[in-house]
């Protein structure tokens, strides 16, 4: 389960549990203070609930989501105007993972550019490769998301930052959301390299609203093809956790859409 950090560990953690959930991967969002006071919440609250958190997530202050022009304007690593700040910030997410004992960080790091000469392109490259070296210290792997590029770019990126602990995880329904590509064509040219997934759904952009991103759907009711994707991943062999990610402001929905998807991935999973 993909869930995010704001409320009261334990009230958050205890919720999960009552959907049958017993581990997740941890959002952090930009706003939230990173001091020992939060951290101590978080471990006793994780060793009370015997919670397992597989890894912990970095948001930043200032990314919107509202459509592809504005995610590639404000998202990651690719705005320039924020990079030291964001740069600095995914250390602290590391430094807290670390100490709840998470040996996986990620986030977005936003479009990566085709050019690899492009400037933007260069600055993130060595960006990643200083965020993925203070991770190794840790003994952590770095997991960049798919979705808002090809799968082809996002593979010759990684392979141009040449950092060992630098992997993927896998969002199927975002390679819809963004009209980067078909999220199983792109599992087999990446599978060797996924650590994680997120067990989300959606629909293709519009195509009379150029700019405009899909529309995320309940597991099963989109695009991605939920039975298939189940299907590669275990042929690829993977054996890492299915994290189930909806992200509605209705939270009744959400709880409803969750205990749904729950049932069809345990179906699923055989």
């Amino acid at each position: 389960m993909m869930f995010w950090a704001g409320r009261d560990p334990v009230e958050s953690l205890r919720e999960l549990k009552s959907l049958g959930v017993r581990c997740g991967q941890l959002g952090v969002p930009g706003s939230l203070v990173l001091d020992p006071a939060t951290t101590a919440a978080w471990k006793q609250a994780l060793e009370a609930e015997q919670f397992t958190l597989v890894t912990v997530f970095a948001a930043y202050e200032g990314e919107s989501y509202a459509d592809i022009p504005t995610v590639q304007k404000t998202v990651g690593f690719i705005p320039a105007a924020t990079r030291a700040e964001r740069e600095a910030r995914t250390y602290a997410i590391s430094d807290f993972a670390a100490a709840l004992g998470v040996s996986s960080i990620a986030c977005h790091i936003g479009f990566i550019p085709e050019d690899p000469d492009n400037p933007d392109y260069k600055a993130v490259r060595e960006m990643v490769r200083r965020v993925a070296d203070y991770a190794a210290r840790h003994k952590q792997i770095f997991a960049l998301e798919t979705g808002q590029e090809p799968a082809r770019v996002l593979l010759r990126f990684i392979e141009d930052v040449a950092r060992p602990n630098i992997r993927i995880n896998f969002d199927p329904a975002n390679m819809i959301l963004y009209g980067t590509g078909d999220p199983i064509e792109a599992l087999d040219l990446l599978g060797p390299l996924v650590v994680s997934v997120h067990c989300k759904d959606g629909d293709w952009p519009p195509r009379e609203r150029p700019g405009a991103l899909g529309t995320e759907r309940p597991l099963g009711q989109g695009s991605v093809g939920i039975e298939r994707f189940i299907a590669k991943l275990k042929q690829l062999g993977y054996r890492g956790t299915l994290n189930i990610e909806r992200e509605i402001e209705d939270r009744q929905q959400q709880l409803a859409d969750i205990r749904m998807a729950i049932r069809l991935l345990e179906q699923l999973r055989g």
